[in-house]
């Protein structure tokens, strides 16, 4: 499995700073709910631990006030791949009664937490494994479901339903909200629609494959040299040949669009979105974890938005 494009924003954090740093991570965890507009969890609240922000500000959309939910990664310069659980996610996962993950190699820690947890009652919800998506012949899986908005539906109700067996009386609040949840997710897959509709068949640039769920249903063909965005994703040099071939297609205007993973930043990328910027190519930053003070229906609302715009240059 690929490492992580996030590694690469920071060195990696150990001992008492990853300790420190876990601790803000779950503070800004709790603001998040307020600026959500959603309720202070109950002291009966189902204990819920998320991998990261992206699954806890989902559940929180079905859960409400009758969830507290310990989102263990909400910094961006903190690495699903390479994470290591310290006693505070510990201590968390020990009292959880649900469980949510990417899967898919992102958030392995998860599953080394669980196993050296005496929680063997939690519920475990694993997006990939929701969303019936598997590694096409010869390839590799593209793990970042959460760009997947049929996916994203599909795990909003068995969050209900987990939520649901660990509170049978709110059960049919869990399966309201999810009802709901998702029928905010069609305007999004209309966009898409849109998108394919209007600019089907066109092509598109990628600096990682983060966002391709996303283009892909839009109808977009990605350009990119394989050998390119698998460097950038394993944290790799591109070789010059490659970026030749990469820059080329700014330079040519081979791609209306340029969607660049603003969380990984080096030479190489800088030089990619300085060339699409150069040559009037819409740029659309994308990123892995919820920007400061958004949600989920608002971080996605306006990734979509700008990759319309873009292709609208």
């Amino acid at each position: 499995m690929r490492a992580s494009s996030i590694r690469r924003l920071a060195p990696l954090i150990t001992g008492a700073s990853l300790v420190l740093l876990a601790g803000c991570g779950s503070s800004s965890d709790s603001a998040s709910d307020t600026d959500a507009g959603q309720s202070p969890a109950s002291a009966s609240a189902v204990a819920v631990v998320a991998s990261t922000n992206v699954y806890g500000d989902i559940v929180k959309q079905i859960g409400g006030g009758k969830v507290d939910i310990t989102s263990i990664i909400s910094d961006p310069a903190q690495d699903p791949h390479s994470y290591e659980a310290n006693t505070q996610n510990q201590l968390a996962l020990s009292k959880a009664k649900v469980v949510i993950e990417n899967g898919g190699g992102y958030d392995d820690f998860i599953d080394r937490m669980l196993k050296s947890s005496d929680n063997s009652s939690a519920e475990v919800i694993n997006a990939v494994k929701v969303s019936g998506k598997t590694a096409p012949e010869g390839g590799e899986l593209n793990e970042h479901v959460w760009y997947d908005f049929p996916t994203v539906g599909k795990l909003a109700d068995s969050i209900a339903t987990a939520l649901g067996k660990a509170d049978p009386d709110d059960a049919a609040t869990f399966t309201k909200n999810a009802a709901a949840f998702k029928a905010k997710l069609e305007p999004l897959e209309a966009k898409e629609a849109q998108i394919k509709t209007d600019r089907g068949g066109e092509a598109i640039a990628i600096t990682e494959p983060v966002p391709l769920y996303l283009t892909e249903a839009s109808g977009l063909v990605n350009k990119t040299p394989e050998e390119f965005s698998e460097a950038i994703e394993e944290g790799d040099d591109v070789s010059p040949r490659t970026l030749q071939d990469t820059l080329a297609l700014f330079t040519d205007k081979k791609v209306k669009a340029l969607v660049y993973n603003e969380q990984t930043s080096g030479p190489q990328t800088e030089k990619v979105e300085q060339a699409a910027k150069t040559a009037g190519i819409g740029v659309v930053p994308v990123t892995e974890t919820l920007p400061e003070g958004r949600d989920y229906l608002g971080w996605m609302t306006a990734n979509v938005d700008a990759l319309a715009s873009a292709l609208g240059k």
